[in-house]
């Protein structure tokens, strides 16, 4: 098994590129006008899970952005995924 110093010289500087790209998407969603979208709130929300001391981490970021409801709606407004739980019925609102 490799030790914290061996996985940080692996994949360190990859782990950064990711953290300053997703700086630079919330710099940009910050930028523009309009109203918030519940995936940014959702990914907002994520967020804070990234900084707690636990071994699940990823777990609890994907529990987090997935979709809790055990019941099915009778059409889908649309074809696709939207990554993130659809709250309040926002996504009437948003344009894909």
């Amino acid at each position: 098994m490799p030790s914290k110093k061996e996985l940080l010289d692996l994949q360190f500087i990859d782990a950064r590129h990711k953290l300053i790209d997703l700086a630079a998407f919330l710099d940009r969603i910050d930028r523009h006008p309009g109203e918030e979208d519940f995936r940014f709130t959702a990914l907002k929300k994520a967020l804070p899970l990234l900084l707690t001391d636990r071994p699940d981490r990823a777990r609890a970021v994907l529990e987090s952005l997935s979709d809790h409801n055990a019941e099915m709606p009778e059409t889908a407004p649309f074809q696709g995924a939207t990554g993130a739980p659809v709250v309040n019925n926002l996504i009437s609102n948003t344009q894909f």
